[in-house]
């Protein structure tokens, strides 16, 4: 049975008593608050049980929040756990995950000494995100245009607040994750551009930082659940830059950061988002990102991601206008016994639509993995579609593995459309190239594994961005230089 119904008046949970084993309270503990308009499906899961019940007693629910609250409790209790006979799960190892036992994270001390403001603060306008709670104390977002809000949604004026209100999503198209970050984030921290604003001068910079984690071999995961939605109107335009790190000493901690992002594009406007993931190794890091873009909108994507021995992109976006633009650039690196995957959805819907997407991996290590899931869909009115699709991976180790599914589904007839896969170690010829050049094949290899992840990284809009992630990535493919 993979579920039971409950009605309010038939909601008489069993309780079992202290003296009972962990393994029998696991198997009927299923306290929830139960809505009592609404029967719900209760998960038969007890791990799900036990998870939505700490995430449900671990924080307080805002008002504005009670029915994102709402739906992803229901939405949980009815999704079972993933396991590999699930095809967007058929790839991606979640013991990492379900062997733990899994612990929300508790309010950060600020005070504490190894809690430091991020090292990138350059940006005039930067945000500080610990384990899922905005800290104000340690953010600067006092040189913004006028009418730009960057904050707490708490804090947000009511106005504006209800307005952002109607467009925090539930999402129907989310997974067991999405719906674990709705249940257990704090608060909603909020971007919000009006009309016609332009916030070009330079970008709201937002470090997620992960203080609390667990030594290896520990049983205990802490999991942090941010929350961030972008909201540009009609002709805004803002860029973005979300950067996943540690506090110092946190480097080689085991944690959990399970974060979602939603933006909400309004027509004419652009968002220009770059996304970099460097969390500890040991770590497991989930993102989901659900973009909506209205009419003659722009959405670009530019992401590294290097951390976490469990690292997965969940990327949605809905065009929901003509003349809408969407151009994604990812580089994903697995340089020790880590997974990194890209499961990507793009619908057009209407005419004219462009979308590019270049996917990228390189896998460094015998026992490292890269997955690349990419769906388009053309639906029939989205009518002089031009969507292309590239996914290149690079294997440098021969047990290395990448499954990658390039996935291109059109209905429209009057379209050009195109995608490709290539799989491969490096070309011999190239190296020859090189060689004959009097540059030894090591360095070779070096500098065309460099170049290959360059042309994505080469896509940062910011210097100081680009320099850092060079550097970060020579390092993880270097790290003992002669």
């Amino acid at each position: 049975m993979s579920g039971i119904a409950l009605t309010p008046a038939a909601y008489n949970p069993v309780i079992p008593s202290s003296s009972c084993s962990l393994k029998y309270q696991k198997s009927f503990r299923v306290k929830t608050r139960v809505s009592l308009n609404n029967a719900i499906s209760i998960s038969s899961d007890p791990f799900v049980l036990e998870l939505a019940e700490a995430l449900e007693d671990s924080v307080a629910t805002p008002k504005t929040l009670q029915k994102l609250r709402q739906s992803s409790s229901h939405s949980l209790l009815s999704t079972p756990w993933p396991s590999r006979k699930d095809e967007p799960f058929r790839f991606t190892d979640l013991s990492i995950l379900r062997s733990s036992q899994i612990l929300p994270a508790k309010t950060p001390t600020i005070t504490d000494a190894h809690i430091t403001v991020p090292p990138d603060s350059q940006f005039p306008c930067h945000v500080t995100i610990i384990d899922g709670h905005f800290v104000n104390s340690m953010s600067n977002v006092t040189e913004i245009p006028d009418g730009v809000y960057v904050g707490s949604l708490s804090n947000l004026d009511p106005t504006v607040a209800d307005r952002v209100s109607e467009l925090v999503s539930g999402f129907d198209g989310g997974d067991l994750f999405w719906s674990i970050n709705g249940m257990g984030a704090p608060d909603l921290t909020v971007v919000y551009v009006p009309e016609g604003c332009r916030v070009v001068q330079s970008p709201i910079h937002l470090s997620y930082l992960s203080s609390q984690g667990s030594k290896e071999g520990s049983n205990d995961l802490i999991v942090s659940n941010p929350r961030v939605l972008v909201v540009v109107e009609k002709g805004g335009e803002v860029d973005i830059i979300e950067e996943f790190s540690n506090v110092e000493g946190n480097e080689n901690e085991c944690y959990w950061s399970n974060a979602a992002l939603e933006v909400v594009i309004g027509e004419g406007g652009k968002v220009r988002h770059s996304y970099i993931q460097t969390q500890s190794s040991l770590s497991a890091h989930i993102k989901w990102t659900s973009v909506r873009q209205e009419s003659s909108s722009t959405y670009e994507l530019t992401e590294v991601s290097a951390g976490g021995k469990l690292g997965r992109h969940n990327l949605h976006i809905k065009q929901l206008g003509p003349d809408t633009v969407t151009e994604l650039s990812t580089l994903h690196l697995s340089v020790g016994n880590q997974t990194q995957d890209l499961h990507s959805s793009l619908v057009l819907d209407h005419p004219r639509g462009y979308s590019r997407q270049l996917h990228k991996c390189i896998v460094a290590h015998s026992q490292g993995q890269a997955v690349f899931d990419g769906n388009v869909k053309v639906n029939r009115y989205a009518q002089q579609t031009d969507a292309g699709q590239l996914t290149r991976s690079l294997l440098l180790e021969p047990r290395a593995t990448v499954n990658v599914k390039p996935n291109l589904q059109i209905i429209a007839d009057d379209v050009k459309c195109s995608h490709g896969a290539a799989i491969s170690d490096l070309e011999q010829s190239q190296l020859l190239y090189f060689q004959a050049r009097g540059i030894d094949s090591e360095t070779a290899r070096r500098v065309l594994i460099f170049a290959f992840g360059g042309e994505v990284i080469d896509k940062f809009p910011y210097s100081s961005i680009r320099d850092r992630v060079r550097s970060q990535i020579k390092s993880l493919l270097d790290p003992s230089p002669k």
